[in-house]
């Protein structure tokens, strides 16, 4: 190489953005997920690869990490108890408790059968519950769905994600504490302290944010506004050793029910996580080790068999107790299959907490979401045409 990039930070910064242009045109051309196009690129250009990015790009992988899933954290507390998810009722409620804690219940249970170490179980457990709302709706909308399977479906990634977080946050938390090899009491009081710290964190500081949102007029800097927030709230969930990701989420949740002008954050918001994301499924790619692959295959698998089972079994006893028709309940589990950002996302959270993990946890999380990412969207496919909603054949 005739230069080094290391040296260049501006350029290469500028090469990773017109990747993500370049992937979301092929994406769009080849019907190939965009995440999918991301993490080959960067595992091209890593050191599994050519290895022509700079081993000291690894060093942004933190920051980039919190920056990208304290945003998207915060977009999902809209989602997940915000104003249009107010009129969920209770059948879907129910249906997604069960079908989040069966599929992570499952996982676990899985993983300890095959001798997989208890850290690393409750990890991935966490891990699996999460969806791909994006790859999901573009399935819907390419074969023109529409009926109650379909509107199940939608309602369903909208919350989906949350509740993966809370659970992620609370199987991470009880993790880490048996690292640290604590008693039992206080394994389950750091857990405690852990989510709740965050949840108040969250709360406390959605309060100033809501106050100045609502007194912001029209085109005033509600992006630098809600960025500050939103970074602010990760960044001291960090320093104070709780999950940013869930007091980013909790902030939304409060800020979403309790701003004037509520609706102005999340759309100041929406467009400016794409950078962030762009380079942060870049740099996943770049980290993953092609040598673990060999030693991680029955593992892979064993999750990969388990989220499937998990997911359509509890699917459908969670369908079937909220008193869904017989069709959403035998198809709905079908339809949540997709796994994508936010699994990845997790699955990095976890890497830097147990840095004596990394390379397992980025290696399985890495392969198997391109594993549900290219198989998760066939499946809904085919459960939107078996119920007769597809539009298209």
């Amino acid at each position: 190489m005739l230069f080094n990039l290391e040296e260049y930070p501006l350029l290469l910064l500028g090469c990773f953005l017109l990747a993500g242009y370049v992937a979301h045109v092929v994406g769009n051309k080849t019907h190939v997920p965009r995440v999918i196009l991301l993490l080959l690129v960067g595992i091209a250009a890593g050191p599994a690869g050519f290895n022509v990015v700079p081993e000291g790009t690894a060093s942004w992988f933190p920051v980039v990490t919190q920056a990208a899933l304290s945003v998207v954290g915060f977009e999902l507390g809209e989602k997940f108890f915000g104003a249009s998810v107010k009129a969920i009722g209770r059948p879907l409620l129910v249906l997604s408790v069960l079908k989040v804690v069966g599929t992570s219940l499952m996982v676990f249970t899985t993983l300890l059968l095959f001798g997989v170490q208890l850290e690393l179980a409750l990890i991935f457990a966490g891990i699996a519950p999460a969806t791909a709302p994006a790859a999901t709706i573009d399935v819907i909308e390419e074969v023109g769905a529409s009926g109650t399977l379909t509107d199940t479906t939608l309602r369903l990634v909208a919350i989906d994600d949350a509740w993966g977080i809370i659970i992620f946050s609370i199987l991470a938390a009880l993790a880490a504490a048996l690292s640290d090899n604590s008693q039992s009491l206080l394994l389950v009081l750091g857990g405690i302290e852990e989510v709740f710290g965050s949840i108040l964190l969250g709360a406390g500081l959605a309060l100033p944010m809501s106050w100045v949102t609502g007194r912001a007029t029209k085109g005033e800097l509600t992006l630098i506004e809600t960025l500050g927030f939103v970074f602010v709230c990760g960044g001291a969930a960090s320093l104070l050793g709780l999950s940013y990701l869930l007091a980013c989420m909790t902030m939304g949740c409060v800020v979403s029910n309790t701003a004037r002008h509520h609706a102005r954050p999340f759309h100041a918001i929406k467009n400016i996580q794409q950078p962030f994301l762009i380079v942060f499924f870049l740099l996943a790619g770049f980290s993953v080790e092609f040598s673990s692959f060999s030693t991680l295959g029955v593992i892979s698998g064993a999750y990969i068999f388990a989220r499937i089972i998990g997911g359509i079994v509890s699917g459908y006893f969670g369908a079937r107790l909220a008193q869904f028709p017989a069709t959403v309940q035998k198809l709905i589990g079908l339809c949540m299959l997709p796994q994508a950002g936010v699994a990845l996302g997790l699955g990095l959270v976890a890497a830097e907490r147990f840095p004596q993990l990394a390379e397992q946890i980025i290696s399985v999380t890495v392969g198997t979401t391109v594993v549900f990412e290219l198989f998760g969207p066939l499946t809904t496919r085919y459960a939107l045409h078996r119920s007769g909603e597809s539009g298209s054949i």
